[in-house]
C-alpha cells in the first residue's frame, strides 16, 4: 500500500469534483475548490474519520468494498479505479466480468435526476446505485440483487400487484438467462443461477421454460405504501458495454401519479407509515 501517492490521488480525485457534479449543493462560499472531505465520506458510506486518516497516510488498508465505494464517489473512470486499487495495494477487479463500478457517465445522469426514482443496475440484477427518489420508491437496496431478492424475500414483492407476480417473474429469469449465456465466463450470474435453481423451486420452473428477453421500456404499477397506486413509465437507459443499465420511472403531467410522485418527491424518504402499539 503506497499510503502517499494514496492520499495525494484521493485529495486530487476530490478537489476536481465540484458539489453540482456529484447532486450536492455548493451552500456556503467555499475557500477552496472541490468536495469536502464530508462530502466524499458520505458518497462513500463511511466515517469522515476514517477518510481523513486516509488522506493523511495513517489510515489502515482499505477493503475492497471500501475502495470500490471511493472510486464510485470520486467518479472515476476504469483506469482510475485500477490505478486506486494499485495504490492501496490491492487487485483491481477483473475485466470482462460486473465490478460493482458505475460508470461515472450514468453517475452523473443519476445525480441530475432530482424528482424521478432512478437507479443504476448490473444486468444480472445488481443494484449498484440509487437518488433520493429511488430510495423513497422502492427502499435502500444498494449492495443487494433484484433478482434474488424477489426469489427468496417475500417482502420484495409487496410493492406489486399480485396478478404482475408472475410477469416480473419471467421477466427476471429470462433477463438473467441472456446475461448468464453472453458471459459464460462471469461468475457473478453464474452462481446466482446455481444458487436459485437450488433455493427456490418457481425460479428453477421459469428457468426450465428457456425464456429470454432483454429488458425494454415498459409501464409499471407500484403499491406504495404511502402515496398509493403509482402507474409509472419505465425508461431503460443502456451504458457503454452494455453491462449496466439506468432505470428511470416518470409519470405523465396531469395524472393522479404524477401528483402522488410529487407528494412522494416531498416526503422523501421519511415513514410516513401508522404507528404500531
Amino acid at each position: 500500500m503506497n499510503r502517499a501517492e494514496l492520499a495525494d490521488f484521493l485529495r486530487r480525485g476530490r478537489a476536481r469534483l465540484d458539489p453540482s457534479d456529484v447532486g450536492l449543493s455548493a451552500g456556503a462560499r467555499r475557500r477552496t475548490p472541490g468536495l469536502r472531505r464530508e462530502e466524499v465520506a458520505q458518497l462513500a458510506g463511511m466515517s469522515v474519520d476514517y477518510y481523513t486518516r486516509l488522506e493523511q497516510r495513517r489510515g489502515p488498508h482499505p477493503s475492497r468494498q471500501m475502495l470500490t465505494a471511493l472510486a464510485r464517489a470520486l467518479r472515476l473512470t476504469d483506469a482510475e479505479r485500477d490505478h486506486l486499487f494499485h495504490l492501496a495495494g490491492q487487485e483491481p477487479p477483473r475485466r470482462g466480468a460486473s465490478s460493482g463500478h458505475v460508470r461515472p457517465g450514468l453517475l452523473m445522469i443519476l445525480d441530475r435526476l432530482h424528482d424521478l426514482p432512478a437507479s443504476v443496475l448490473s444486468d444480472w440484477g445488481e443494484v449498484l446505485a440509487q437518488n433520493t427518489m429511488g430510495v423513497a420508491l422502492t427502499g435502500e437496496h444498494v449492495g443487494t440483487n433484484l433478482i434474488r431478492r424477489w426469489f427468496t424475500d417475500p417482502a420484495a414483492r409487496a410493492l406489486f400487484p399480485a396478478d404482475n407476480h408472475e410477469a416480473h417473474g419471467r421477466a427476471h429469469v429470462a433477463g438473467l438467462r441472456a446475461v448468464a449465456a453472453a458471459r459464460p465466463d462471469d461468475p457473478g450470474p453464474a452462481a446466482l443461477v446455481t444458487e436459485l435453481r437450488a433455493a427456490s423451486g418457481e425460479f428453477e420452473a421459469m428457468w426450465q421454460s428457456h425464456d429470454v428477453v432483454v429488458r425494454r421500456p415498459s409501464p409499471k404499477r407500484f403499491m406504495h405504501p404511502v402515496v398509493g397506486v403509482l402507474d409509472l413509465d419505465c425508461e431503460v437507459l443502456v451504458g457503454d458495454g452494455h453491462d449496466q443499465l439506468l432505470i428511470v420511472h416518470s409519470a405523465r403531467p396531469g395524472t393522479e401519479t404524477y401528483e402522488r410522485l410529487e407528494l412522494l418527491r416531498v416526503i422523501g424518504v421519511q415513514d410516513l407509515s401508522p404507528s404500531r402499539p
